[in-house]
């Protein structure tokens, strides 16, 4: 399997179990250390029961949410897996080696490889018996779930493609002059090269091209009732568009590094910085209306649960702050390194992903096969040292109990 660089981080996750309770503080349940290399991304099953790991070793594991039990091997990939997403029958993977897999959850066996792309592929999205993916190859592409093979590609990026949203065709307006336009819905990329870009799926035309930041894109959310999309780049801004019309509707200002991750939650937008901190925002506006500050490092991953903010940090630690106050109420220790993931177990109600690292954002990212673009590094986190970060690789899954706070 092809080697990389060590890593500082992209090497542990955290899976967060509210349940109700009086009393006490965040405490582990059980670490799991079966992976033989880092993990790199996580995936909850819609019914929660099940866990979906993608690691460095070039595996995925499935993994039992009740005891946390690895249920299945899924093995095949030639390189580290980039990305997961579990389904209720099926589990997808994403590969530096360039290719998707699709795999039996209840056997582990592989059920169909999706190959197309010439580079790392670095996100996939499974909705609608369809799945997109983005790649270092500068190409977006969907692909028929069963069939395997590419509906079609999306061309147009000047460099690698990093993360991507999507809007069905029953959220978009019913204009008789877009209909044709928008029959296969819309699909939104975000790309190193400055820019995102509005795509029609059944044409595989650019719609729009969102241009204004300076910087990669590095994370968007989609707010599909209102046709906007909210970006974060290494520009220090986050900014609303119309995908509709490829309209810059607002500029949030105020973060002072990489706007690393988002999350939109009941008309606010929550951003997460290099520059250590939170914002929450009145997406409606661009207003910001409060900040979560004590991270020692970087905010590599955000999720909302049930007016809970939950942050994962490159200083190894898990917080969680009341929503509403801004206030600190939980730390969570038990890392080594960088956390890549955080999501809460949903308690009657789907799980929601969290936008991937990019690679070559953080240290430990893939790095792009001879030719390919290259990707900015935050500058928040350390440097590499001869091409290589000298911390070695960690591995562990980490169940932790929440109290009620």
């Amino acid at each position: 399997m092809p080697g990389r660089p060590s890593l500082a981080g992209r090497s542990l996750l955290l899976v967060l179990r509210p349940i109700s309770g009086m009393g006490g503080g965040g405490s582990a349940l059980k670490v799991c250390a079966d992976h033989r290399g880092g993990i790199n991304w996580l995936s909850l099953s819609p019914d929660g029961q099940r866990l979906l790991t993608g690691s460095e070793d070039g595996t995925a594991r499935l993994w039992s949410t009740a005891d946390g039990q690895c249920c299945a091997l899924l093995q095949g990939h030639e390189s580290y897996v980039t990305f997961c997403q579990l389904e209720d029958e099926a589990a997808f993977t994403c590969s530096a080696d360039c290719t998707i897999r699709k795999w039996d959850v209840l056997t582990g066996q592989c059920l169909q490889v999706f190959r197309g792309h010439t580079s790392i592929v670095n996100r996939i999205l499974v909705t609608n018996n369809q799945l997109f993916s983005s790649s270092y190859d500068r190409t977006a592409r969907a692909w028929n779930v069963d069939k395997g093979q590419v509906s079609q590609e999306f061309r147009g990026h000047r460099n690698c493609v990093l993360t991507l949203a999507y809007s069905a065709p029953w959220d978009l307006p019913g204009a008789p002059c877009m209909e044709e336009a928008l029959a296969g819905g819309l699909l939104v990329t975000g790309s190193t090269d400055g820019t995102a870009k509005v795509w029609q799926v059944a044409s595989g035309c650019c719609h729009q091209t969102l241009r204004g930041h300076t910087g990669a894109v590095l994370c968007l959310v989609l707010d599909t009732p209102s046709h906007t999309a909210f970006t974060g780049s290494t520009d220090a801004t986050i900014r609303a568009w119309d995908i509709l019309s490829g309209e810059q509707l607002r500029v949030f200002r105020e973060h002072q590094g990489s706007v690393i991750c988002l999350e939109l939650v009941n008309r606010h937008v929550y951003s997460g910085s290099a520059d250590r901190t939170v914002k929450c925002w009145l997406a409606d506006t661009g207003e910001s209306v409060r900040t979560f500050a004590a991270h020692g490092h970087s905010v590599s991953a955000l999720k909302y649960h049930a007016g809970t903010l939950f942050t994962g940090s490159g200083d190894a630690r898990a917080r969680a702050f009341d929503a509403q106050s801004g206030a600190l109420r939980r730390v969570f220790r038990g890392h080594a390194f960088i956390i890549n993931c955080i999501q809460p177990e949903p308690l009657g109600s789907p799980a929601l992903s969290l936008p991937p690292r990019p690679p070559g954002t953080f240290p430990g990212s893939p790095a792009p096969r001879p030719g390919a673009p290259d990707a900015p590094r935050s500058p928040a986190f350390p440097a590499e040292r001869n091409g290589r970060f000298e911390k070695p690789l960690s591995h562990r899954l980490l169940f932790w109990q929440i109290v009620r706070l």
